[in-house]
């Protein structure tokens, strides 16, 4: 009897394979859930934590303190200097890093070949996975020598009188958290302008436009979002890095410049600031690392006031990403 005309059965056994599909549903939900609860427990730590501190320290003392003492008498928790410190190491960083990152990045994305670039975007990326460690042994053993002979080069040429670096400074330290940060900078933006569409750049080049005018006045912008987003991706990095800061600028936190007045207007000399990178910068992270490895007690003021900074370092780097997300969502362009 011939069966061409039965209807072949499509649906199939499939009993385990629903099983096997749910299992990882549910598997896949949990590692959503336990990574929205670790979030949620350290920030609940720092919160309950901190509250306890500030119900010891006035909240407001601890925002607007010059001075930070947790060891001696008397004992004083003024966060001002530590973010002084983590502002400027962050600030140098960043002038070293977003603009060489988004050169690299056009380079990569625009004028390289295929093979250089599966060179190149690899061993910079590796730079990414280098131990913090590393980097501030560099910076001491090498970055800051050599930052110091340029010093005495441009002394005797200008016939100024630039003082030198002492062994941990907060100058060493930006370059060397900078280095760290390129990695970010260069893939983010490269991958940016990367997704920048080939017919805007042949419209540029159907107009005339040469290869350097296409690429920067035509994917640059396209991908500003994304550059955008790389920028406060790397300066929140370079806010949360730890060991490097702690072994190229030391941890004494930096002395508050003091204000002026011209004309009536505050201001800071900017000797004053400049000063500030040729001595030690300690940032928030050195200080709870002092706190969190010292010999202070459990339990005590000091030891509450390491969660009322990793609270405001919390806060910081929020507030940071929030405003990556807002400049990605308003720049976005988005291609058919």
């Amino acid at each position: 009897m011939s069966s061409e005309g039965q209807t072949p059965d499509l649906s199939g056994d499939r009993g385990f394979r629903s099983v096997r599909e749910s299992a990882y549903k549910y598997a896949l939900a949990g590692c959503a859930v336990l990574s929205v609860l670790t979030t949620v427990s350290i920030i609940a730590v720092l919160v309950l934590d901190a509250s306890q501190f500030f119900a010891e320290y006035p909240i407001l003392e601890f925002l607007t303190g010059t001075e930070f003492s947790p060891n001696l008498e008397p004992v004083s928790f003024g966060v001002l200097p530590l973010i002084l410190g983590t502002l400027l190491i962050t600030f140098g960083a960043a002038l070293i890093a977003l603009p060489i990152g988004v050169l690299t990045a056009i380079y990569l994305s625009e004028y390289a070949s295929k093979r250089t670039r599966s060179v190149l975007k690899p061993m910079l990326e590796v730079l990414a996975g280098v131990p913090t460690v590393v980097y501030g042994y560099f910076a001491i053993v090498y970055i800051t020598p050599a930052l110091n002979a340029a010093i005495g080069v441009l002394n005797g040429a200008l016939g100024t009188e630039i003082s030198r670096l002492g062994l941990f400074n907060g100058l060493s330290a930006s370059v060397v958290v900078g280095i760290m940060i390129i990695p970010m900078v260069s893939s983010i933006s490269e991958d940016a302008m990367n997704s920048v569409p080939d017919s805007l750049r042949q419209a540029g080049y159907g107009l005339g436009a040469t290869k350097f005018n296409v690429s920067v006045t035509i994917v640059v912008p396209a991908a500003v979002s994304g550059i955008a987003s790389s920028f406060i991706l790397a300066i929140s990095r370079a806010i949360g890095e730890t060991m490097a800061v702690v072994l190229a600028a030391g941890s004494q936190p930096p002395d508050i410049p003091p204000v002026q007045q011209a004309f009536g207007v505050p201001y800071v000399a900017p000797t004053d600031i400049l000063s500030l990178f040729t001595e030690s910068s300690a940032t928030m992270t050195v200080a709870m690392i002092d706190i969190a490895s010292g010999d202070i007690s459990g339990g005590s003021t000091a030891y509450k006031s390491l969660f009322a900074i990793g609270l405001t370092l919390f806060v910081i780097t929020l507030a940071m990403n929030v405003v990556s997300d807002l400049v990605a969502r308003r720049y976005r362009e988005e291609y058919e």
